[in-house]
């Protein structure tokens, strides 16, 4: 277990991360009971902008664990906005799996073959960005370290 959690492995996490991104942002588009994508819908644009704030943070922790920087209040507000949209991931989780479930209730009616491996699969990508990003939050907290506030306000220099 503790290979896991070697510095070296943060790279991986982080480019797994941005490619999970990546495929949720495309696969947030398609349909599964239609098996098309809607560009037009309003509501599919929601996780692209707030994937936005994911990214940022992935810079930001990135540009900590290079340069041995310590955490500062910048790279602590990404982080409590990323749980905020870690609790969308964790909703799109489960609506995801509960359109899944609802496939017997409709399977007198037309429903693409695609259905079932492309829902298991965009279910196991969900899951896979929420893992990814507790990761983040551990790596976080062993690599560039825990919010100190005293030492923070320390390195604050309010004259200039």
């Amino acid at each position: 277990m503790k290979y896991l959690w070697r510095p070296s492995i943060w790279k991986m996490c982080l480019v797994l991360t941005i490619g999970v991104l990546l495929i949720l942002i495309v696969s947030n588009f398609y349909g599964l009971y239609t098996d098309k994508f809607y560009f037009y819908k309003v509501d599919n644009y929601i996780f692209p902008l707030l994937s936005i704030v994911h990214f940022s943070y992935l810079q930001a922790m990135h540009l900590k664990v290079n340069n041995r920087n310590f955490s500062d209040n910048q790279l602590r507000n990404l982080e409590y906005a990323l749980y905020a949209i870690l609790l969308v991931y964790i909703f799109k989780a489960t609506d995801t799996a509960y359109m899944l479930l609802s496939y017997w209730e409709f399977e007198a009616y037309f429903i693409p073959e695609t259905f079932i491996p492309l829902g298991l699969a965009i279910l196991t990508i969900q899951i896979i960005l929420i893992l990814l990003t507790m990761m983040s939050f551990r790596y976080r907290r062993q690599l560039v370290g825990r919010y100190n506030f005293d030492q923070i306000n320390d390195k604050l220099d309010s004259w200039q």
